[in-house]
């Protein structure tokens, strides 16, 4: 297991639009992908579960991957955070 913890940046947090495009980017590793914010972790291949989250700005969350592709799958997570704008 490969685990990163990041902090979101963005003004409104991790809101509909950001989400979505985190759940379409995990949803193309066979690894699971979990985001986990204030002692709850959720799949980060559902859209409902990363949104009842509510993750609002100055929020440090820990994404975490697990599976034969779990290196390139956090990258991608990562890397898609940072591209978005969403955190550092």
């Amino acid at each position: 297991m490969v685990e990163q913890t990041m902090t979101i940046t963005d003004d409104t947090g991790v809101h509909a639009r950001p989400a979505t495009v985190l759940v379409n980017k995990a949803g193309n590793f066979e690894s699971d992908v979990k985001v986990e914010y204030n002692g709850k972790s959720v799949n980060l291949k559902s859209i409902m579960g990363v949104m009842s989250l509510g993750i609002p700005k100055d929020a440090e969350i820990k994404i975490t991957a697990e599976g034969s592709d779990e290196e390139e799958a956090l990258k991608t997570i990562v890397d898609t955070v940072k591209n978005e704008g969403l955190g550092e």
